[in-house]
């Protein structure tokens, strides 16, 4: 198969096309200085000249507490944007896997969110990526899968490990909120997922949850990366009242599926491969 990615050198679009040519996959892979997918024009002339069978977009403003002070500035990349990619996709005769998170619900919940509850952001950038989500569904109605995903950590780019572990080499105590519930999610395996969506023979229509298996707050995350790390670092827990950010984070952001969404591994084997990683560059 012929794969476009965007947002090509971000984190999770760096394993995406890893894992696309991995899979013996031709692969164009669209950084934003290649492609900026806020410019609808851009979108449609870069993906008829490509041809692909399908397109992954990975490109998205990321800066959570940013889109608090630029909603409009997120929703140019993560809502416009998302749809200009599908509407392009759909001109190319081409399937779109869209990435979507967590933050279109309201964390209310006390139990795994399934694909059919209700959304309900609390942030600018859940808004955003709600947005995202019907746009895409709107430009490519009967192309298109979503897959909602959370808590992405992996080692092309910043992430929560890579913060955790600068500050724990740098400091004797950290503090980490414990009253934030959700699945973290290595790159690695979530790559693997999406481009094997888009390979099946009749991908699925609509939204999926894809996140790491079993649940853990951001103070249990910080524990096990410093517990596996070689960092000595005493990582106490605290409210999220005690430690505020300009956006409001769900409380609870445990995704599962109710449909034939792929399994990803425990977010603990997420980890493992992760510091594996980051040690295979360090050796180097």
């Amino acid at each position: 198969m012929r794969f476009v990615i965007t947002g090509a050198a971000g984190m999770l679009g760096q394993d995406v096309a890893a894992a696309a040519q991995g899979a013996g996959h031709e692969v164009l892979a669209l950084a934003h200085a290649d492609l900026d997918i806020a410019d609808g024009a851009a979108a449609q002339a870069a993906l008829r000249r490509a041809r692909p069978d399908a397109v992954i977009n990975c490109a998205a403003w990321t800066d959570v507490d940013g889109a608090e002070g630029d909603e409009d500035g997120a929703l140019s990349v993560n809502g416009a944007g998302a749809g200009n990619i599908a509407r392009a996709a759909a001109a190319a005769g081409a399937w779109t896997v869209h990435v979507s998170s967590d933050y279109v619900f309201d964390g209310a919940k006390r139990s795994p969110y399934v694909e059919s509850d209700a959304v309900g952001p609390l942030s600018a950038y859940g808004r955003s990526k709600l947005a995202g989500e019907r746009a895409v569904a709107a430009e490519a109605p009967d192309r298109h899968t979503i897959v909602r995903s959370s808590w992405l950590f992996g080692a092309g780019g910043p992430c929560f490990p890579a913060t955790i572990l600068r500050l724990a080499a740098e400091r004797d105590e950290l503090k980490v909120v414990d009253d934030q519930i959700g699945c973290p999610t290595f790159t690695g395996h979530l790559a693997q997922a999406l481009v094997d969506l888009a390979t099946r023979p009749s991908p699925p229509v609509g939204i999926l949850h894809v996140a790491g298996g079993g649940t853990c707050s951001w103070h249990e995350f910080a524990r096990e990366i410093v517990a596996v790390s070689d960092v000595s670092c005493e990582v106490r827990n605290c409210s999220t009242a005690e430690m505020p950010r300009p956006a409001t984070r769900p409380a609870y952001g445990v995704l599962r599926s109710e449909r034939d969404a792929p399994a990803l591994p425990d977010w603990r084997r997420g980890l493992t491969e992760y510091m594996a990683l980051i040690r295979a560059v360090g050796a180097r």
